[in-house]
C-alpha cells in the first residue's frame, strides 16, 4: 500500500520557554532576517541544520532539542517528525498550555479547507464530519485571524462544517474578510443549502459580490422522501432546492453533490434527469464516491455497495448530465472500476493529506491520472481493483 497521508497536527508536544496562555495563530517563517516589525504573528521553524533562534517571533518550533533555551524565547515547541514538511508561509494554530499544534493551511498544496463549525442541522446517514451540538465559536475566531496570513496567491480554499450557514453574520463576515485578503482566491463552500430557502440569506451572499465563491450542496435522491431520509431530517428537500433556487437568482454559483451509496444508487439516472430538466442552470455537477469514516462505519451496512455494482448507473446518469452540458466531474472513483467511456469526468479530488494507493494498483500504467483511495478505505474498498496495463 502506497500511502501520501499526511499528518496536519500533534499533541502532547514538548513546549519551553515562556509559554502563552492565548492561542497562537502564526505564519511558518524560516527567514531568520525577517524585519523584528514583522515577527509578532511569525513560527520561526529553522532552516536543516540551524538551531538559530533570533528573538521576537510569536513561537519556534524545533525537530531537533536545542542545546540551551534563551531566557527571552516564547513557545519553544519540539515537533514530531511528521511536521518536517512545514515551510515558509504555512499557517498553524498552536496551544502552548496544551502542547497541541494544528496546521490550518499549507501554501503548496491545493487542498485547503477551514473547518467553521461542528454543528449542522442535518444528520446525514455517511457524515464524514459528525455534527456536534456545542458552543464552538473559538473556531470562528482562530479562522479570522487566520485568513490574513494566508498567501494571496492560494488558487482555492474551503469553507466546510457542520453547517456553516449557522454561523449567520459571522459566516457573511468571514466571505468578506476572504474577499479583502484574497480577492484572487476561490473560495469553495461546503454547505447543504438548507438556510437559503430565506432568501434573505441568499441576496446577503450575493450583495458580498465575492469575485469567485461557489457553493456545493448535497442532493441525494429526485425524491423527496429519499433524500430527507438519508440527510434525517424532514422537509429537507424542499429546503435544498429552494436554496440552491434562490443562491442562483442572487447571482451565486452552486454546485450539486451527490454521494452514491446504497440507499442513492438505484435512482442516480432518476436524479441525474430530475437535475437535467430542473436544474439544468447549477454551474457544476460532482458524482461522488464514499468516504470510510464518520458516520459511515456505523451504518456501513446501510450504506456499503461496492462501486462495481453500479457503474452501469454512474455511466448513465454522467452521460445524461453531459448531454444537457452540465459540467460534470467523478470524485473518489478509481479509474479501474469506472467505464471507460466515462473516465474522463473523474477527478483527483480526495484531498493530499488522506489519499492512498493500495497494493492492487502497483503496476498500473494510469496510476498518475487516478485519484486513489481515502486513507479510511483501508476498512472496505472494492474488490475489483486491478492495474490498468495497456
Amino acid at each position: 500500500m502506497g500511502s501520501y497521508v499526511i499528518a496536519l497536527g500533534a499533541n502532547r508536544l514538548n513546549v519551553k520557554g515562556k509559554a502563552s496562555q492565548q492561542t497562537v495563530i502564526a505564519r511558518v517563517s524560516q527567514n531568520a532576517e525577517l524585519p523584528k516589525g514583522l515577527r509578532h504573528n511569525h513560527f520561526f521553524v529553522p532552516r536543516p541544520g540551524s538551531q538559530e533562534l533570533p528573538e521576537g517571533f510569536c513561537g519556534y518550533g524545533l525537530f531537533d532539542a536545542p542545546a540551551n533555551t534563551p531566557d527571552d524565547i516564547h513557545n519553544l515547541v519540539s515537533l514530531p517528525e511528521s511536521l518536517r514538511y512545514l515551510e515558509e508561509g504555512d499557517v498553524i494554530r498552536l496551544i502552548p498550555v496544551a502542547g497541541e499544534i494544528r496546521v490550518l493551511y499549507r501554501r503548496n498544496s491545493p487542498h485547503n479547507s477551514f473547518l467553521l463549525t461542528e454543528r449542522c442541522n442535518s444528520f446525514c446517514l455517511m457524515c464524514s464530519q459528525p455534527p456536534r451540538n456545542i458552543d464552538d465559536s473559538h473556531i470562528f475566531d482562530d479562522i479570522r485571524r487566520a485568513i490574513p496570513l494566508v498567501s494571496p496567491e492560494t488558487e482555492e480554499i474551503g469553507f466546510t462544517g457542520g453547517e456553516p450557514t449557522l454561523l449567520g453574520e459571522r459566516f457573511l463576515s468571514l466571505v468578506q474578510l476572504a474577499k479583502n485578503y484574497l480577492p484572487r482566491t476561490a473560495l469553495h463552500v461546503l454547505s447543504n443549502g438548507r438556510n437559503f430557502c430565506d432568501r434573505k440569506l441568499a441576496r446577503a451572499v450575493g450583495g458580498l459580490k465575492h469575485p469567485n465563491i461557489m457553493f456545493g450542496i448535497p442532493l441525494y435522491s429526485d425524491i423527496s422522501e429519499m433524500h430527507d431520509f438519508v440527510v434525517q431530517a424532514d422537509g429537507a428537500f424542499d429546503e435544498t432546492i429552494r436554496g440552491i433556487l434562490n443562491l442562483k437568482a442572487c447571482g451565486v454559483r452552486t454546485e450539486i453533490r451527490v454521494v452514491i451509496h446504497k440507499q442513492t444508487y438505484q435512482r442516480l439516472s432518476a436524479l441525474a434527469r430530475f437535475i437535467s430538466r430542473n436544474l439544468t442552470f447549477v454551474d457544476h455537477v460532482a458524482l461522488m464516491g464514499l468516504e470510510m469514516t464518520g458516520f459511515t462505519k456505523a451504518n456501513l451496512e446501510a450504506l456499503w455497495i461496492d462501486p462495481w455494482d453500479y457503474r452501469q448507473q454512474l455511466e448513465e446518469a454522467a452521460h445524461i448530465l453531459d448531454r444537457y452540458r452540465i459540467r460534470t466531474s467523478i470524485y473518489n472513483h478509481q479509474l479501474c472500476l469506472l467505464p471507460e467511456s466515462v473516465q474522463k469526468f473523474a477527478v483527483k479530488s480526495i484531498s493530499d493529506w488522506k489519499n492512498e494507493y493500495m497494493a492492487e494498483c502497483e503496476g498500473c500504467q494510469k496510476k498518475h491520472n487516478c485519484g486513489g483511495f481515502f486513507s479510511s478505505a483501508r476498512l472496505k474498498y472494492s474488490s475489483h481493483i486491478n492495474p490498468i496495463v495497456q
